[in-house]
């Protein structure tokens, strides 16, 4: 399944003003070497592949806005250009269908002010893993080196449910760290168990009332010490969160997997 990612761009130039046709524009829409709100760190060289394979397909990398993929208005150009720079992917992309799309020359208006400060792009990961570091507050970062598969890119007002990505980012080093052996301390349990239970309402608000009984997640009780046990996900657990995502077609897969991630972590034994 598509996975998307939102950065704060550096939006190069827009239109001719700064020597571009009209409609266009370079943007920096994601940077190599640095941490990211999702916990992950992107090395040049990981797209690549990707870039290649749109080259000699003949087709234009698609440029969305906000992954509206369903929307076709929000299909709102094409990449005109893409390459990695060391500083990290540079895009110039063309902004179409000025005269009949209002989505795009919305979109457009917002570019030009600069009132647009983020881009997002769809994605797989082809190669990446999990880089343990003794100084890093959460005990390490997820490099990807390789993208196997770049659907679209665009620019979106505001990342995507930034809130609770980063939360799922979070919740998942820290599970990393308690399987490893890492206490868990009680300032952390207590955190998530607070977020556990916010994202139990967010899946029972989205959830037909016919079938909230089986699918949403029940809330810790308060004050309350987990059990030790495996980490590992019970499967009635896991199966619960896959039919509440699959009833609620609203949420994204991160709102899901991170209760399920926090409901893993509280199956742990609090020593702090």
């Amino acid at each position: 399944m598509p996975r998307t990612k939102e950065c704060t761009a550096k939006i190069k130039a827009v239109g001719p003003a700064d020597g571009l046709a009209e409609g266009e524009f370079i943007a920096i829409v994601s940077v190599f070497d640095n941490e990211d709100s999702m916990g992950d760190v992107i090395r040049f060289g990981a797209f690549g592949q990707v870039l290649a394979e749109w080259k000699a397909s003949g087709d234009p990398l698609p440029v969305v806005w906000s992954h509206k993929w369903s929307d076709a208005f929000s299909h709102i150009g094409v990449a005109v250009e893409s390459q990695e720079i060391p500083e990290g992917l540079k895009v110039r992309a063309r902004i179409e269908d000025l005269d009949t799309n209002p989505t795009a020359r919305h979109v457009h208006g917002l570019l030009k002010g600069r009132r647009i400060t983020q881009f997002s792009f769809a994605y797989e990961v082809g190669e990446g893993g999990w880089v343990e570091s003794d100084t890093h507050p959460y005990g390490g970062y997820y490099e990807i080196k390789r993208f196997s598969r770049l659907f679209e890119v665009g620019p979106c007002l505001v990342g995507a449910n930034q809130q609770t990505e980063l939360l799922a980012a979070k919740a998942a080093d820290l599970a990393r760290g308690a399987k490893a052996g890492r206490v868990l301390s009680q300032q952390n349990y207590d955190a998530l168990a607070s977020a556990h239970a916010a994202i139990g309402e967010v899946l029972a608000a989205a959830t037909p009332e016919k079938n909230r009984t089986e699918t949403s997640p029940p809330a810790p009780a308060a004050g309350g010490t987990p059990e030790q046990e495996t980490g590992q996900q019970p499967p009635e657990e896991t199966a619960a969160a896959d039919e509440a995502a699959a009833k609620s077609p609203g949420l994204t897969p991160a709102q899901v997997s991170a209760w399920v991630t926090t409901q893993e972590l509280m199956t742990m034994r609090s020593t702090g």
